[in-house]
């Protein structure tokens, strides 16, 4: 079976760390099979949002496999498969797996049933909307083992939570519970272990009946405006206003809404 599992089913992708006996930790394949599943997403006009787990009821991801994905990058390895000879002649693969330095402007929801630690919560702070069983813990342990998480959590948690628990998170090491991520506003909602696919798929869902280019524009915007001044964000703003103002889509939604019926988008 793949390290990856990949489906679209009315108009959302599903992707799967599909590793449950080692709590999908991510080694080459998976990095590899994720950078180019969220490539596809950001290619097929058919799909309008993504919803990402792990296999099994133990894990979302436990972040990098030890064994085989570090030595590789550290050179304590040599490159042994496919997966491993694709990662180190494309390093920029590992950065478009984690969605650090490469946008994807569909919303992607995690769907995190269970260990969400390291590069696996690193991944979780890459996505859009999170939803978790009540058993799910998050943490960054790479400060116990010496090395930092790099993959992202160093600029996104601290814009994310409030700093001063970004970095007990970051310094620590420490798990949080899933009440306590809520509280954060780091996830949106916690459910019951047999939801949280469910839960994810009708956010998905409802996502997906919206008008697909002003979903997009408006992800596009508020990564674009993230960090920038608020005249310039006010000018990004008017930007893919015009843009959406242009499209079909925009002149069938109100033209549905005063015809009562059900807005039919073809992403134009």
């Amino acid at each position: 079976m793949p390290a990856l599992l990949y489906e679209v089913r009315d108009h959302i992708a599903y992707l799967t760390i599909n590793r449950p006996k080692v709590h999908n930790a991510m080694n080459p394949e998976v990095i590899v099979r994720l950078a180019e599943a969220w490539q596809r997403v950001a290619e097929d006009d058919h799909v309008r949002a993504a919803i990402i787990t792990g296999a099994g009821n133990k894990a979302f991801s436990a972040g990098a496999d030890l064994g085989r994905l570090i030595p590789l990058f550290t050179g304590a390895r040599q490159p042994e498969d496919e997966w491993d000879y694709k990662l180190k002649d494309n390093p920029k693969l590992g950065a478009i797996a984690l969605m650090r330095g490469w946008s994807l402007y569909k919303p992607v929801i995690a769907a995190v049933n269970g260990f969400c630690i390291a590069g696996g919560l690193e991944l979780m702070e890459a996505t859009d909307l999170r939803v978790a069983t009540a058993s799910a813990s998050f943490g960054l342990q790479e400060v116990k083992w010496a090395i930092i998480p790099a993959g992202g959590s160093l600029v996104r948690l601290p814009r994310q939570i409030p700093y001063c628990k970004a970095m007990e998170i970051l310094l620590t090491g420490n798990r949080i519970a899933a009440d306590e991520a809520w509280r954060l506003g780091l996830i949106n909602y916690v459910v019951g272990q047999e939801q949280v696919m469910a839960k994810a798929e009708e956010l998905a869902r409802t996502i997906a009946d919206n008008g697909p280019l002003a979903v997009r524009k408006i992800k596009e915007a508020v990564e674009r405006c993230s960090g920038v001044p608020f005249e310039e964000g006010f000018k990004i703003e008017n930007e893919v206003q015009r843009f959406i103002a242009r499209t079909e889509d925009a002149r069938e939604g109100p033209r549905a809404f005063m015809e009562k019926r059900k807005p039919n988008y073809k992403g134009c």
